[in-house]
């Protein structure tokens, strides 16, 4: 994967400097909130209280990303987890709502896995059906929000949400981090909007989009969560 050219100075350092600060910063102001949090989620949902789970990263190098727990892990007779709408409670929903499930991904941004902006950072399943083309967003460390998030999140079509990694990635300023910024705290904060796609518990992943829409063949689906799960062995 080539790297993108001319880069700005603030791509090349400021952004991560800002990142690494601010992140530190917010840690130290509101670690009691990541606290209360902590305590409400073990007593709701038990044990483990984060979530981790492996995503892509810059240069499609795979991280364990974390967040709060937000779902039981409710079993059938068989050993299965229930689907993702009955093991996701109230509780759950109202972190989603609010994003506080993702205040843990401030040690991947202080680990340098991820930025404050940038593309979301997807599952190695959704990567795996993705064009070369859409693939060049993991040309940058993904980021706790980003272009798509403040103008839909999971409520817009997965073309679009990639349509807009893409664009975000073509012209990186730091005036332009500072404006989502401000409008991801607007929207998960205040609006509380486009958390989950509507109907849905959870977004649905792109190969499964792909697959409803006819654009993939059952064959060149099971190909390619093959190959994920391939690439997910060697984590």
């Amino acid at each position: 994967m080539s790297k993108p050219g001319n880069e700005t100075f603030y791509q090349r350092h400021g952004k991560r400097a800002i990142d690494l600060c601010l992140s530190l910063m917010l840690f130290i102001l509101f670690w009691w909130v990541l606290a209360i949090v902590a305590v409400l989620v073990r007593v709701k949902l038990g044990s483990p209280v984060l979530f981790k789970q492996p995503r892509p990263g810059k240069d499609e190098r795979i991280f364990y990303l974390y967040k709060f727990r937000t779902m039981t892990d409710e079993r059938d007779a068989e050993g299965n987890l229930l689907p993702d709408d009955v093991r996701l409670t109230y509780f759950g929903k109202a972190l989603r709502s609010t994003s506080l499930d993702e205040l843990p991904e401030v040690f991947n941004i202080v680990r340098g896995e991820m930025a404050i902006i940038g593309p979301r950072p997807q599952l190695v399943r959704d990567m795996v059906f993705m064009t070369s083309e859409q693939r060049k967003r993991h040309l940058v460390r993904p980021g706790l929000s980003g272009l798509a998030q403040v103008n839909g999140r999971n409520a817009i079509a997965w073309d679009d949400k990639l349509a807009y990694d893409l664009k975000y990635i073509e012209r990186i300023t730091f005036v332009g981090d500072i404006a989502i910024f401000f409008k991801t705290i607007a929207k998960a904060f205040v609006k509380q909007e486009g958390i989950t796609e509507d109907g849905m518990a959870t977004a649905a992943d792109y190969g499964d989009y792909l697959l409803a829409e006819g654009r993939v063949t059952h064959e060149e689906y099971a190909q390619k969560q093959n190959y994920a799960r391939g690439l997910l062995s060697n984590v």
